[in-house]
């Protein structure tokens, strides 16, 4: 009997302590999420709607550059100058250009359509970037702005008027040359033609 009395009684105790220390470890597993990871899945699907919704505003997908250097400058016939400041590759293998677009003319700007490219996949996107390419020389290559599973551009979006003096960020995401490659013309429609280094 004793012997029978003593395994209910051991059941019991671990069933208390179990009962006790499940709500607990529950807990430390959800006790080291301080929203850092929803945070990181909301910045991502900002980030995409950014691309699929561009902002009317005129800066819609921008990317902020990084303006301590300038790798090339374009200026337009129109008081237009295009600064690039970044041409950089990351592990991805992609390769992201990025810049500021100033209107240096005393007349609003309005960007031209041509530099929204020819696709009609990229036309409901509003002005963009989407007609900038990359070309290769020494690969005899030429690398078009990516578009993501929807068809849109992965670039600036919803480009809207730029006022006389006002300045606007711009990006471009494309794929990565390879390795070999340190060097590329920029191309934008209406726009003359720049090689820079890349990053």
């Amino acid at each position: 009997m004793s012997t029978r009395h003593g395994a209910k009684t051991r059941r019991r105790v671990a069933a208390v302590l179990v009962a006790a220390v499940l709500p607990f470890s529950l807990t430390a597993c959800g006790s080291g999420d301080d929203g850092s990871d929803k945070k990181g899945a909301d910045t991502a699907t900002t980030s995409s709607r950014s691309s699929e919704k561009p902002d009317e505003s005129g800066d819609g997908g921008t990317m902020v550059p990084d303006s301590s250097k300038t790798l090339a400058t374009v200026n337009g016939s129109n008081g237009v100058q295009i600064v690039i400041n970044s041409a950089a590759r990351d592990s991805g293998g992609f390769l992201t250009l990025s810049g500021v677009v100033k209107n240096t003319s005393g007349n609003r700007f309005v960007p031209p359509v041509q530099w929204n490219g020819e696709e009609s996949a990229v036309k409901r996107t509003g002005r963009s970037f989407a007609g900038v390419t990359l070309v290769d020389k020494a690969g005899k290559k030429r690398y078009y702005v990516l578009r993501d599973t929807d068809g849109f551009p992965l670039t600036t979006t919803g480009l809207s008027a730029i006022e006389a003096g006002q300045a606007v960020d711009f990006f471009a995401q494309f794929p990565s040359p390879p390795e070999e490659t340190k060097e590329v013309d920029v191309q934008i429609p209406l726009m003359p033609t720049v090689t820079i280094a890349i990053s």
